[in-house]
């Protein structure tokens, strides 16, 4: 078989590496639960010409590590073959030695994209958009907590000591003061996140105690998910660094509001950029109501990317700044899909669905699908609302079970994803589903040990 990667990308990786001494390389791919998976190669025996190899195993894990009953790879344990990326070669701010990190893309050994691969599954939904001449734009908002270092999991977190020497009193929303408590974090990640490449804009303190939300620049999808999956690398680094704790759970403290990723979305034309959404008149075009339609009719069969475990579910319930339904509305951030005040040429959909323990690549793929769908079908979204969504019935699956249900129902979005991908994602969440429901938790041996 021919060399994946050109050899004018090989050369560029390997001027890269000697111009920064690199000593050793992290070969990393995403795996279904958006952490890295990969390599350490010592800068001598990497050969990006040829890439490497990894089990396709690595794909089909659950969070915990564990596989589905049944083997949705070969019964031989192959492996598949790793190219990098050029594009995403990087350093390691963080390392001792000078120490690069690149992405890397998954191919099987006759060159064909491997179906399991969340990236690849990404670049399959935008090639449907360069398919039709556009070219969709996103931008990531993302929220986390700060907390205190507990390594006994059956103890509630709880917020740091900042340095003041206290914690926070109250919720503190849009404080530059709780900002400034966690100022030695900040700079480091700012620091960290430049030499990275990764494009940070706004910092802001969210309504949760030590919740903050941090924005990355709109720009094409592939790139920002990637960035999106070297931000949460980096700021854990940063935090255990300052002896705290980074938690991307969608819900780690009882009490405390949720942790989302809004993904801002528009699509433009390839050919002179300009946003499909709008009409040449300024006003809205039949394209931006198809999209928000399209996400109105596939988003709860798509909420298992968006709600990826039993926790993010948590999340999702009324009054909690968190979408139940998918109400669109201008500006109205009590709807699951909120259209920003803008101008004609910046006039994006906020999906305010998905957590921010969500896999980047899949969820940004998801929403991108659904939206997709609706424009290609011609589908038409219900009247914008003016009041509260929070009033409005629940449309969306209420537990993670229920969501694999209505996803693996759904044609249109299986055949967008790939049955073969749609039926390893779905049985390695039912396995998760089930692991936590072994699980006896402290509420029901405090309730019900001896009063039932």
């Amino acid at each position: 078989m021919a060399d994946l990667t050109s050899p004018a990308d090989a050369q560029r990786i390997q001027q890269w590496l000697d111009e920064h001494r690199i000593t050793e390389v992290e070969c990393l791919i995403p795996d279904m639960a958006g952490q890295a998976r990969g390599k350490i190669v010592p800068r001598h025996k990497y050969n990006p010409a040829v890439g490497l190899r990894l089990p396709e195993a690595v794909l089909a894990m659950t969070v915990t590590g564990d596989y589905p009953e049944k083997d949705f790879t070969s019964v031989a344990d192959p492996d598949m073959l790793l190219k990098p990326d050029p594009n995403t070669l990087r350093p390691v701010p963080w390392a001792k030695e000078p120490t690069a990190q690149i992405i890397h893309y998954c191919f099987a050994f006759d060159g064909t994209p491997f179906a399991l691969s969340p990236r690849n599954v990404l670049r399959r939904v935008l090639k449907l958009y360069e398919d039709e001449g556009w070219k969709p734009v996103v931008a990531p908002e993302m929220e986390f907590y700060l907390v205190q270092v507990e390594p006994n999991e059956d103890i509630p977190l709880k917020p740091p000591v900042g340095r003041t020497k206290r914690t926070e009193a109250g919720m503190q929303s849009f404080s530059m003061d709780a900002i400034n408590e966690y100022d030695d974090i900040f700079d480091v990640m700012y620091d960290w996140c430049e030499a990275e490449g990764i494009q940070l804009d706004t910092l802001i303190h969210e309504m949760g105690t030590a919740q903050m939300e941090i924005n990355i620049d709109h720009g094409d999808p592939l790139p920002l998910a990637d960035q999106v999956f070297l931000f949460k690398r980096t700021i854990r680094e940063v935090a255990i660094r300052h002896e705290m704790y980074a938690t991307f759970m969608a819900k780690p403290m009882q009490g405390q509001p949720g942790s989302a990723m809004h993904i801002h979305q528009s699509v433009v034309g390839i050919d002179g950029g300009q946003n499909i959404f709008s009409k040449p008149d300024g006003e809205p075009s039949e394209a931006f109501f198809h999209y928000i339609g399209g996400l109105q009719t596939y988003l709860p069969a798509a909420t298992a990317f968006f709600a990826p475990y039993v926790n993010s579910y948590r999340r999702l319930s009324r009054f909690t700044s968190a979408p139940i339904n998918l109400s669109w509305g201008y500006d109205n951030r009590t709807c699951g899909l909120r259209v920003p005040h803008s101008g004609p040429q910046d006039r994006r959909v906020e999906n305010r669905l998905a957590g921010v323990d969500v896999n980047p690549y899949l969820a940004i793929a998801a929403s991108l699908a659904c939206g997709y769908l609706g424009m290609k079908q011609g589908l038409k979204p219900s009247e914008p609302l003016k009041g509260s969504a929070y009033e409005q019935p629940h449309q969306l699956p209420r537990h993670l079970d229920d969501a694999i249900e209505k996803l693996m129902g759904c044609a249109p979005l299986v055949d967008l994803f790939g049955e073969h991908f749609i039926q390893t994602y779905s049985a390695i969440k039912e396995t998760e589903y089930r692991e936590f429901f072994d699980v006896i938790s402290p509420w029901e041996r405090r309730f019900l040990l001896l009063h039932v």
